[in-house]
């Protein structure tokens, strides 16, 4: 099926320049000629050195650190396309920021996962496309077409491959209960899942009443590889936590996986130096030497996303990607 639109551009923010090129040599396409330069005053200038009227422009840019800079590129370049008279623009965010504040938890607080939605749209975005969003409820904050892929069929693929017949995939919280059990059938093994409870204790000598947090497991992990999946890893601690657990609770390798490599303060250190034997994880967000050690294996998203680019600009469905376990997109 040809495109409504004419030729395919694909431009790229500082957010991930290898990943982009990736997605670019899936599709066999140059990697559009821009100029980004921020000046001393912080302020950013962009400029196209090649000509995007009535072109389907795809602007590729991780939200990553330092993640002010990265939101304000983005911004720019989409104004930027807008401006050169494209015929249509989709902003493709392998990471969305601010995934955590989808909601007013306390009062007056921001909603800065709507508010960066907001701005996306302003700026001249006519679609968005991303990669297992924190709250897939920030789909609806976009009024415009949003596509949210997942890749965590590329993470099933991984663990399957090593065809083990007594692992367990685990669920760092209730929240999370979901997708896990979505991965654990795909594999078809069972899910255990890690809770958090806060029990009461009375202090007889101050009559003060405490409510510290304890983890319990609901399932049995002895014996077993335990598999700990999650869409993102910040600063670790959440499944480090979990890992203690599964250490206590008898597991016999400990294995972790996840979309989103954040790995924020001093996260890398402290899972380098964890019983995690190994990390697996997504070029979603770029991973520089300092953060890599052996134990860390990374697969990359950009088939994924340079497949699903193809099928927007030809208008073929999405969907048909996820729904076929083997497709070349998901490993």
């Amino acid at each position: 099926m040809g495109s409504r639109f004419d030729e395919m551009r694909i431009f790229s923010g500082n957010g991930n320049l290898k990943l982009t090129q990736a997605i670019c040599a899936r599709l066999g396409v140059p990697l559009g000629d821009a100029t980004i330069v921020q000046f001393s005053n912080d302020n950013i200038f962009v400029k196209l050195n090649e000509s995007v009227r009535e072109k389907d422009v795809f602007v590729v840019q991780s939200l990553s650190s330092p993640l002010s800079d990265r939101i304000m590129e983005m911004l720019i370049l989409l104004d930027t396309v807008k401006r050169a008279s494209a015929a249509r623009i989709t902003a493709v965010l392998p990471y969305y920021a601010y995934g955590r504040t989808d909601k007013k938890d306390q009062p007056r607080v921001p909603i800065t996962a709507r508010l960066l939605a907001d701005m996306i749209q302003v700026a001249g975005a006519h679609q968005v496309l991303t990669i297992d969003m924190h709250a897939p409820q920030i789909q609806g904050f976009f009024s415009i077409p949003m596509d949210e892929l997942s890749a965590m069929g590329l993470l099933v693929r991984y663990f399957a491959d090593k065809g083990w017949d007594d692992a367990i995939v685990v669920s760092p919280d209730v929240g999370f209960a979901k997708r896990a059990r979505n991965f654990a059938e795909s594999l078809g093994v069972p899910l255990a899942i890690a809770e958090k409870r806060r029990v009461q204790h009375f202090h007889r000598k101050d009559g003060h009443l405490t409510m510290p947090e304890v983890l319990n497991l609901i399932g049995d992990v002895e014996g077993k590889r335990a598999i700990v999946v999650d869409d993102e890893i910040a600063t670790g601690s959440s499944i480090l936590e979990v890992v203690e657990l599964l250490e206590r609770q008898g597991a016999r390798e400990i294995y972790a996986c996840c979309v989103h490599a954040v790995f924020a303060g001093n996260a890398v250190e402290r899972l380098r130096n964890s019983p995690i034997r190994e990390l697996v994880t997504t070029d979603t967000l770029p991973l520089p030497a300092e953060k890599r050690w052996p134990g860390l294996t990374v697969l990359s998203v950009g088939t994924l996303i340079g497949e699903v680019i193809q099928r927007i600009h030809s208008g073929i469905s999405v969907d048909t990607i996820f729904t076929q376990r083997n497709h070349p997109a998901l490993g």
